[in-house]
């Protein structure tokens, strides 16, 4: 069972999917840790819901990004970790927690990398006419938002959507895609390699995995 670490900063719908699918044995790791920068996350009630272990490092407390990144890294390595997974987490991360990490940093972004990096997606998909938008499962580089992309969802922006409604429809999609992506992981079929994402002995194309509909499986 792969130890995985899930690191949030607010709701932690995609750490409840996670949850809910190494509880039914989807992904075959265990959340040994959850760590929250803000201590009124709701995520952190998910996980003490789920029998998981919290902790909370405020950044506020830190001179620094560097600071805080050590010791944020301190209090990852107490789980000894197979995977860190963001999930919300709303943090740039140092080259140097980066590199300490490499190969084992996931992320989720709502939007079509390299399309929209940063903040405000939706309300950016829909102002620049699109009628296509979704999210994207990465691996963390020092490139924000511009690691390897594992595995993308998309949904479509109808005419009069706002950025809620958007929001709704990707977030469904991130609960699927999300604990696939770890399941992959935790089964040794998918790993980093430099600035590559490989599945299955195989290199995937710059928008990810480019599946069938019904060529891969959602969790329960």
């Amino acid at each position: 069972m792969k130890s995985i670490v899930v690191l949030i900063s607010g709701s932690g719908s995609n750490l409840q999917a996670l949850l809910d699918s190494c509880a039914t044995g989807f992904i075959p790791g265990k959340i040994t840790g959850v760590i929250s920068n803000k201590a009124n996350a709701f995520g952190l009630k998910r996980a003490e819901a789920a029998g998981v272990a919290t902790a909370v490092l405020s950044h506020k407390g830190f001179d620094s990004r560097e600071d805080y990144d050590q010791a944020l890294i301190a209090a990852i390595e107490q789980f000894k970790p197979d995977l860190i997974v963001l999930a919300g987490f709303m943090r740039i991360l140092t080259a140097e927690f980066v590199q300490h990490f490499s190969g084992k940093l996931l992320n989720i972004h709502p939007s079509l990398l390299p399309k929209y990096q940063g903040l405000a997606t939706h309300q950016r998909a829909i102002d620049a006419g699109d009628t296509e938008h979704g999210c994207s499962v990465h691996f963390v580089t020092e490139q924000l938002d511009g690691g390897p992309v594992i595995l993308q969802a998309k949904v479509p922006i109808f005419p009069g959507d706002d950025a809620s409604v958007v929001a709704e429809r990707v977030h469904e999609q991130e609960h699927q895609i999300y604990p696939l992506v770890v399941r992959w992981f935790c089964q040794g079929r998918l790993q980093q390699q430099v600035n590559e994402a490989w599945l299955d002995g195989n290199l995937l194309p710059a928008q990810g995995y480019a599946q069938d509909e019904d060529d891969v499986e959602v969790a329960p």
